[in-house]
């Protein structure tokens, strides 16, 4: 089955300062569909109208992440904020829905500041406070048609700190949680990050992805970059598992214009 991609235009055509201009931008370069990480600052209906006068799907947008400029990345996991959580869902679910959008990655956060013997007691609350969240998501979602997903971000240069950062742990947490609506975001970065082993963990956790993306490692950059990961093969195994949901190009264009680093693309359009 022919792979489909998706524009991030939250790292793409970043050499144009206007979000709502990236959609334009993203359709002239052959991109049948978008994902934002975080839309917010942009009003909601000037993204609704751009998106359809371009045509475009918009297939993913991460969940409210808190106050960023403080150090947060996602309210899910943080032990005391679970109302601020639920009330802030509330707005992504808004651009959701207006957008038209199915998928939506429910953000841990970060792990605070402790000592080493608190630690273990912090992790296990932590714990505790994502799955309630998260079960609550699920259901919240579900009812409105949007997919709840959870990635695993890594810790060693991503986000330091982040508290969801093995393909391993996050299958934990969605068999605990047990909601048919909550899958894997599984970003192919992180995982030969975090662990290498691609092949192999993408064919033991399949039946658990819900959306992927992809970019080169270790910088980062487009999957023609020179780096650790064969893409060519990797994205023709994922043809071969039928794999029948999109994948998000969340990279940082190496050299010159996004429109430059596309090359990759030809091949699917």
């Amino acid at each position: 089955m022919p792979l489909k991609f998706a524009a991030n235009l939250s790292m793409l055509f970043k050499e144009i300062p206007d979000l709502a201009e990236r959609y334009s931008a993203a359709k002239r370069a052959g991109f049948q569909a978008v994902e934002v990480s975080f839309p917010y600052e942009c009003p909601v209906e000037k993204l609704v109208e751009v998106k359809e006068k371009e045509g475009l799907q918009q297939v993913l947008i991460n969940s409210f992440p808190g106050d960023v400029k403080a150090g947060d990345l996602g309210l899910a996991a943080v032990p005391g904020r679970e109302k601020e959580f639920q009330e802030t869902l509330e707005l992504s679910i808004k651009y959701c829905t207006a957008l038209k959008c199915k998928r939506m990655h429910v953000m841990a956060g970060v792990t605070p500041d402790c000592t080493e013997g608190e630690r273990p007691a912090l992790l296990r609350k932590m714990e505790e406070t994502f799955l309630s969240n998260l079960k609550y998501a699920a259901e919240r979602l579900n009812k409105d048609g949007i997919l709840a997903l959870i990635e695993p971000i890594n810790t060693v240069v991503s986000r330091p700190g982040y508290f969801l950062s093995r393909q391993d742990q996050g299958v934990e947490i969605i068999k605990k949680v047990g909601h048919p609506n909550l899958k894997l975001q599984m970003d192919l970065f992180h995982v030969q990050m975090m662990q290498g082993n691609i092949t192999n963990t993408i064919k033991e956790f399949f039946p658990y992805i819900g959306h992927m993306q992809m970019a080169q490692v270790p910088h980062r950059n487009e999957p023609s970059a020179d780096g650790e990961v064969n893409y060519g093969f990797i994205l023709s195994y994922l043809e071969s598992l039928g794999y029948d949901g999109w994948m998000g190009a969340e990279y940082i264009p190496a050299h010159g214009k996004t429109e430059d680093t596309l090359k990759w693309l030809e091949k699917y359009r």
